[in-house]
C-alpha cells in the first residue's frame, strides 16, 4: 500500500482497510489542526489507487471495513469517487462498509441524490469535525462554516441513509468561553441528531495557529477538573434521539460510552463523581492524539 506522510483514522475504523485516495485536507486551515501542514492537498491517480485496492484483495481479505484518507476524501469529484466505490466492489466484494472523514463544504457540494448514490455504492458511515457549536468560536478557528450550515450539511448525510459520526473538542474555547461552547455544541448536537459523537480533548500542537497563541499567553487550556465541568454540560445539553456520545479517544481523561437517551444521567453522575475525585482518569502519560 502507498503511504504518504502521516495518516490518521478514527479510532473505530482501527481494523479497517486503510486506503489513501487523497493527500492532506482540502481545507487544512483550522487553528488546533496540525496533521496536513506538511501536506498539500491533491487526489491521488486512478491507477495508484487501483494498484492499492488490488494489494488489498490479495492481502486483506480478514478486513471487512475500508476507510478512505486523508482528510477529507468526500471533496473528490463524483465521477471520480463512484469509481473507487465501484473498483472497491469489483476487487474486495466482502467489504461491508466504506468510510471516510468530510467536512461541510464537501458535503454540500454533493447534491441529495449524488449523496443517496454513494451510499447504494458502500458508503455507509461519514465522519464530520464538528469541533464547537458556538457560532464566534468556530470563526475563531478558522473552520470556514457556520453552525446553521454545518447542522444542514449533518442532516443531508442522514437523510441520504449514511450514518454520521462527528467529532467535537473539549478546551477548544477556553476558560472564558468553556460552558457556552460546551451548551451551544450540546445544542447543535441536538439539532443534527448524529448516530455517533466522539469527544476528544484539545491538544496544543507547535506548529499550529493555536500553538502560537498559546505561546504568546493569547490562549489558555483548562484544567481537568475545568474539562470534566465542561464535558457534563456538553453531555447534559445534548439530546439525542438514538445515539452514543463517546468520550473514549486517547486525547481525554474521562473514558465514556453514553447510549442516549437512557444513558445520559448515569454518565452525568460518573462525571460529577469524576470531578469530586472518585473515579480514576487516564494518567498523562497515556494521552496523545
Amino acid at each position: 500500500m502507498d503511504y504518504e506522510g502521516m495518516v490518521i483514522r478514527p479510532p473505530s475504523e482501527a481494523f479497517s482497510i486503510l486506503l489513501q485516495v487523497t493527500v492532506g485536507c482540502s481545507h487544512n486551515k483550522c487553528s488546533f489542526c496540525g496533521t496536513y501542514k506538511d501536506k498539500r492537498f491533491r487526489i491521488k491517480t486512478d491507477e495508484r489507487i487501483l494498484k492499492d485496492i488490488r494489494f488489498a484483495s490479495q492481502y486483506c481479505r480478514r478486513q471487512d471495513k475500508v476507510f478512505l484518507m486523508d482528510g477529507d476524501a468526500l471533496i473528490i469529484p463524483q465521477k471520480r469517487l463512484v469509481w473507487i466505490l465501484e473498483r472497491i466492489r469489483e476487487h474486495l466484494p466482502w467489504v461491508k462498509r466504506v468510510g471516510l472523514y468530510a467536512n461541510a463544504k464537501s458535503i454540500g457540494m454533493k447534491s441529495d441524490e449524488e449523496l443517496k448514490q454513494l451510499k447504494t455504492l458502500g458508503l455507509g458511515i461519514v465522519y464530520l469535525g464538528v469541533e464547537t457549536g458556538h457560532p464566534e468560536l468556530l470563526k475563531t478557528i478558522c473552520k470556514g462554516t457556520s453552525r446553521e450550515n454545518l447542522i444542514l450539511q449533518g442532516k443531508r448525510i442522514k437523510k441520504a441513509g449514511i450514518k454520521l459520526s462527528v467529532t467535537v473538542l473539549l478546551g477548544i474555547a477556553g476558560p472564558e468561553m468553556s460552558l457556552d461552547h460546551a451548551r451551544e455544541t450540546g445544542t447543535l448536537l441536538t439539532e443534527m441528531d448524529p448516530d455517533f459523537v466522539g469527544a476528544l480533548t484539545v491538544m496544543v500542537l507547535p506548529n499550529t495557529l493555536l500553538g502560537r497563541e498559546h505561546s504568546q499567553g493569547r490562549f489558555q487550556t483548562l484544567t481537568v477538573p475545568q474539562l470534566l465541568t465542561e464535558l457534563g454540560e456538553m453531555v447534559a445539553a445534548t439530546q439525542l434521539s438514538w445515539g452514543l456520545f463517546y468520550s473514549n479517544h486517547a486525547s481525554n481523561y474521562l473514558p465514556l460510552k453514553v447510549r442516549y437517551p437512557e444513558g445520559k444521567e448515569p454518565a452525568l453522575a460518573v462525571i460529577q463523581k469524576a470531578i469530586q475525585g472518585g473515579v480514576g482518569l487516564r494518567p498523562e502519560w497515556m494521552r496523545g492524539l
